[in-house]
């Protein structure tokens, strides 16, 4: 594996980040391909950054050299079950990026059943409606009910669109 330093010049912010591939003609094709993206803007004009040699002292292990991990701890005990929290204030530049590419390939990929979700879901596992993906809007109650009936179903945060 070899870790990059990478940049995008989509905007001319060049946003900086990094990325983790198989070998350097594993990145080149990708990019080349323009599969490889800003985790903030989501362009795809990623070129490698300028980077520092990671180059060990004498008698110091290398900065990236594999360190075991310590031993884990008893775990705590079991604590009652609870949703689990976002952490208040502001979601990351990055965070935000992904999920709006994340909104557009469910628009791009599924049908819209707005209100009816719940009752569209049911036909389809049923085998009343067409297998296909679908996306719209239920209550905590109904997206329970549906997994109680074994039907699979997923919550995700709906950002407003990239270019809105």
């Amino acid at each position: 594996m070899i870790h990059y330093q990478l940049r995008c010049t989509s905007t001319g912010e060049e946003h900086a980040f990094d990325g983790w591939y198989k070998d350097s003609g594993a990145f080149e094709a990708l990019s080349k391909a323009g599969l490889v993206d800003c985790p903030v803007c989501g362009g795809t004009k990623v070129e490698r950054a300028l980077m520092a040699p990671a180059i060990p002292k004498k008698g110091r292990p290398a900065r990236n050299a594999v360190v075991p991990a310590p031993a884990p701890e008893a775990p705590p005990a079991a604590a009652p079950a609870e949703a689990p929290q976002a952490a208040a204030g502001p979601m990351p530049a990055q965070l935000r990026a992904m999920l709006q590419k994340l909104r557009a390939e469910v628009e791009k990929n599924c049908d819209y059943v707005g209100k009816d979700f719940a009752e569209e879901a049911r036909r389809i596992h049923r085998g009343e409606a067409d297998a296909r993906g679908i996306f719209g809007e239920a209550s905590d109650a109904e997206a329970e009910a549906l997994k109680d009936e074994g039907i699979e179903v997923g919550r995700i945060p709906w950002v407003p669109r990239a270019d809105g």
